[in-house]
């Protein structure tokens, strides 16, 4: 990883190993909105398998810390727990840092990988944590929303109306889940096909979001819509083919364009007023038939990876990260309240067979003691 001096000189200190090749830019303020948020950010790269924890360090400059997990895809941040999908595992790693307590003078979180759950390559997209504390994911090749179970890779817990069956066809492309009240209550699905692959066929028109409390079409007039979100009473999504960000109606429907992103959109989160998304370059003719294309083209621009800092109130983009280089695509953003500094250890990383923590009391030997 390298730093580019001049989109941010005085407030870029990256820290850990990202490719040698991939240089990270920052908007000149990024820094300052980061203080001001007093909160951090954890984003995924499935492309080159990193999940990337975005902070504060104590002189003020920005902290850019990365570790490997292969094929990083949805993230969920607790205050001290994260959750991440990988290519067939769902990790929980957890804080071990008490509030008085930093790791390397620096990190007020070290994020630690307790548990990997094997669930075989379904395509994680994205995942939450409920009222009741189950991990809850959007399993994409299943077609279904899903949990983990203790003897079986995972257990179903809904799909939508017109999937027939439970395949590993990924049928739909099921890939974005809204929580509300601690349930989840929106899906995204770029088609209502029910054959193998068949969303691929539609990707430019028929895009979903799926009210799961009733199996309603909210709407079908997307472009390979990702990422709804309950924030604020209003439901949000990424209308990715057409490179918005916007707004929903949730009983009529109607879609408000609030930003343009130049990039394919994927992941989504709130920090007040702000919205983070990530944005990623193409894959070979990936926006081809998309109007995305077009509006890029028309604007004059060039796609982006990186992520994006939407005023919501303005439709302006006030900060950006912006990866150039080997690292072209993106998946999931997700804001880590009430920590400024994080970092973590990755599972292969040779740091992990030596760090020792422990509960400070002893027993009782009895469970039920």
């Amino acid at each position: 990883m390298t730093e580019d001096k001049n989109a941010n000189p005085a407030d870029a200190a990256p820290d850990g190993a990202a490719p040698a090749d991939t240089r990270i830019e920052l908007s000149r303020g990024f820094a300052r909105w980061l203080g001001q948020m007093k909160c951090s950010i954890a984003f995924t790269s499935y492309q080159s398998g990193r999940l990337f924890l975005v902070g504060i360090l104590p002189d003020g400059k920005v902290s850019l810390h990365q570790q490997a997990f292969q094929r990083a895809m949805g993230v969920h941040a607790g205050r001290d727990r994260l959750y991440l999908g990988g290519l067939y595992q769902v990790w929980r790693l957890e804080n071990t840092l008490q509030p008085n307590e930093r790791a390397n003078k620096a990190f007020d979180a070290l994020y630690v990988p307790r548990n990997a759950q094997t669930t075989g390559d379904i395509d994680i997209h994205e995942l939450a944590v409920d009222r009741q504390g189950r991990c809850i994911f959007v399993n994409t090749k299943f077609s279904c929303l899903a949990t983990l179970s203790p003897r079986f890779g995972f257990k179903p817990l809904w799909k939508p109306h017109f999937i027939s069956k439970l395949a590993p066809e990924d049928r739909c492309h099921l890939n974005g889940m809204a929580m509300e009240d601690g349930y989840p209550r929106y899906v995204s699905a770029v088609s209502q096909s029910d054959v193998v692959s068949g969303w691929r066929e539609r990707r430019h028109e028929g895009g979903v979001l799926i009210d799961v409390e009733n199996d309603r079409i909210v709407t079908d007039q997307l472009s390979m819509p990702h990422s709804p979100r309950v924030h604020d009473g209003q439901l949000w999504a990424l209308d990715s083919g057409r490179g918005y960000l916007i707004k929903v109606d949730r009983d009529t429907g109607e879609k408000t364009d609030v930003a343009f992103c130049p990039g394919f959109l994927r992941g989504l989160s709130f920090a007040g007023h702000h919205a983070l998304v990530t944005v990623s370059k193409p894959r070979k003719n990936g926006f081809d038939g998309l109007a995305l294309d077009d509006e890029i083209k028309r604007r004059d621009g060039e796609p982006w990876c990186g992520v994006l800092v939407v005023d919501t109130r303005s439709g302006s983009i006030v900060e950006f990260i912006k990866l150039v280089g080997a690292i072209e695509e993106l998946f999931d953003v997700a804001v880590i309240r009430g920590k400024t500094c994080p970092m973590a250890v990755g599972a292969q990383s040779p740091d992990i067979q030596s760090l020792y923590s422990f509960e400070s009391e002893i027993g009782p030997l009895r469970a039920d003691g």
